[in-house]
């Protein structure tokens, strides 16, 4: 009955993915369109369908099958893969109580609607008691799981975001990071300088958007699975089918919203490029976020912040803006766009001082977690780890420890992906330039088919058939991830 017991998984785990797939467009309405006033409505809709959808995940007998299909032998490798990572989904699943589920789920959604305003705001003693208590059922799970899967808490945590690579991994990867990025920091604000002319002007929203869908269908995206829209924070969202990409707009800004739209058109096209045939299993779902992030950063990061991409996009920019003068050229784009400066703005941070933001919120989250940094010292402690980091402290919360959905949204063990994807973009860049040495020239006549379609065939094809993002590189480079990729593009750029 082995092979019996596998298929009628694939059938259980496919109606498990479809929920879950409302679920994250419910979600997206929440974020984007639902009136404030519908936050508390909305909130108790997730939490009970987030809770039928936790019975469906731990009902005994996808536990009775699972033991079941795993003494089958007759499973090719994509089967054995998807058999893998049900288990995995499993023994997260049932790691924790339905009323947990609930009561993290209500806690979340209300935490996110007052950290709507306490941002606004800047008002960290608003959002304190909620976010407390995100943190205490967050930290409950978090040890639920670990005593279930034998990780520490954090580890747990990190393991629903990046499976397969725990602290001690992490802490060695930006160990490395850590001995050669601050002198590389000062070399390059040593070495980079006048400032590059200022591209001002107004930028009317509409044609700021018609711009970025211009840039979307440039890059393959494609509008009949997907459509973009604005929010509070940029992201991408959705399904594979249904992929949803949001930017915000400033009229005398064009530029944060258009690399936003570039950063989440990466990781749209990587959900639009998972193979068809495993759509609702899991081996057919994304690798994790660190490889998610991986296909936001190589698009926007390896390719559109470079010297050919600004050759591309200058007349797009003076066509789109009606501007011209020499702060349209390329040279001045290319320059604007890879300025280092230290910042107190994760999403704005510039490739070489982002880590810094993204090491701070990973020692900070662990500490939370663990215990020995309370909530309400945050802030100071968020101060003080950027002036070590940085040499800037931020002069309120709202430019400081409230910039980030993340924590008010449960994603605890998040951060680290953005950093490890950016190492993972890098290396992944390197072997598709040595795959097509003409990749760059494409690049500079608006062609990312070359790119595009190394990435489908080396990672997208491979969804999570590889388990882990280290195996999957190992695949796609010959090597798991390796902070060296990350540092020779850093040096070409910027000092080369």
């Amino acid at each position: 009955m082995t092979a019996e017991s596998y298929a009628e998984l694939e059938r259980r785990f496919a109606r498990m993915s479809k929920v879950g797939g409302a679920l994250g467009m419910l979600h997206w309405d929440q974020s984007v369109i639902m009136p404030a006033g519908g936050a508390e409505a909305r909130g108790e809709q997730l939490a009970t369908l987030r809770l039928i959808a936790h019975e469906m995940q731990t009902d005994p007998a996808v536990g009775d099958l699972l033991a079941a299909a795993e003494a089958a032998d007759r499973l090719d490798p994509w089967q054995a893969a998807n058999l893998r990572l049900m288990r995995r989904r499993y023994d997260h699943a049932t790691a924790v109580p339905g009323r947990l589920v609930e009561a993290l789920s209500r806690a979340v959604t209300r935490c996110e609607t007052v950290w709507r305003t306490a941002r606004a705001d800047s008002d960290f003693p608003t959002l304190l008691p909620h976010l407390r208590e995100v943190l205490d059922l967050t930290r409950e799970a978090a040890v639920a799981k670990g005593e279930r899967l034998g990780l520490a808490p954090y580890d747990a945590l990190l393991d629903e975001f990046d499976p397969g690579r725990p602290a001690a991994r992490i802490d060695a990867v930006f160990a490395d990071l850590e001995s050669w990025l601050p002198d590389l920091l000062s070399r390059i604000l040593d070495r980079q300088g006048p400032p590059p002319l200022p591209t001002e002007g107004r930028f009317p929203v509409a044609a700021q958007r018609a711009l970025g869908e211009r840039m979307m269908r440039t890059l393959g995206f494609d509008f009949d699975r997907g459509r973009l829209d604005v929010s509070l924070h940029p992201f991408s969202g959705g399904v594979p089918d249904d992929s949803r990409i949001t930017t915000r707009y400033d009229e005398d800004d064009y530029a944060s919203a258009l690399m936003g739209v570039l950063h989440e058109t990466g990781h749209a096209l990587y959900e639009q490029g998972l193979p068809k045939e495993w759509r609702y299993q899991p081996v057919g779902q994304d690798g994790g976020m660190a490889v998610h992030e991986s296909q936001s950063l190589i698009v926007e990061m390896q390719a559109c912040r470079s010297r050919e991409f600004a050759g591309f996009v200058a007349p797009l920019l003076r066509e789109a803006f009606g501007v011209d003068g020499e702060a349209w050229t390329p040279d001045n784009l290319y320059r604007a766009n890879i300025r280092v400066a230290p910042g107190f703005i994760r999403v704005d941070a510039d490739e070489v001082t982002y880590p810094a933001h993204i090491i701070l919120r990973y020692r900070l989250e662990q500490a939370l977690i663990g215990g020995s940094l309370d909530l309400a010292d945050l802030p100071e402690a968020w101060g003080e780890g950027m002036e070590t980091l940085l040499g800037i402290r931020p002069p309120d919360d709202r430019r400081g420890c409230l910039q980030d959905i993340h924590w008010p949204d449960g994603a605890w063990g998040y951060f680290p992906s953005y950093t490890l994807g950016a190492m993972g973009a890098a290396q992944l860049f390197e072997a598709a330039q040595a795959a097509h040495p003409g990749l760059r020239e494409a690049i500079g006549r608006g062609d990312f088919a070359p790119l595009v379609g190394w990435l489908r065939e080396h990672v997208h094809a491979r969804a999570s058939f590889d388990g882990s993002a280290d195996a999957l590189l190992e695949h796609a480079t010959g090597r798991p991830l390796d902070p060296a990729s990350f540092r020779r593009h850093l040096e070409r750029r910027y000092l080369g």
